[in-house]
């Protein structure tokens, strides 16, 4: 009778928080995967690259609007690079050894930071051109 197998209890392993601990969990949970993502070098070479847009963008001139879509076009970006690091981070635990299931799953991650990151570029060159011919035009 003792080596019967126990079936699984029905409460889980954690206790989920409600209310406002939830969202006290939450911001904690946001922190510390923003820690871990600082860990990637890519992610604070776009902290970087966020700063020094920013700075381009006043000392050009450019309407607040565009530092506003630049803005938001970052924070999709930071978004994205944090998924993707998820994607690499969960690939690397399932699938150590080389499989070209979990070489394409980091490689369409990787493409879709690209895609941010060429939108970023895309947008501040859009923002040069359109403010400095406009500002040229009015003189």
């Amino acid at each position: 009778m003792d080596n019967l197998p126990k079936t699984p209890s029905p409460e889980p392993v954690f206790r989920k928080e409600t209310g406002f601990r939830h969202l006290l969990a939450a911001t904690r949970y946001s922190f510390q995967g923003l820690t871990r993502l600082w860990q990637e070098a890519a992610f604070r070479h776009e902290a970087i690259a966020f700063g020094a847009g920013l700075v381009f963008l006043v000392g050009i001139g450019a309407p607040a609007a565009h530092a506003f879509i630049f803005i938001l076009l970052m924070l999709l970006l930071f978004c994205v690079e944090a998924l993707n690091t998820a994607i690499e981070e969960i690939v690397d635990r399932v699938s150590p050894e080389f499989s070209s299931a979990a070489r394409n799953a980091k490689d369409l991650g990787s493409f879709a930071v690209f895609c941010l990151l060429l939108a970023n570029g895309g947008f501040v060159l859009y923002s040069l051109v359109s403010t400095v011919l406009f500002s040229v035009g009015a003189v």
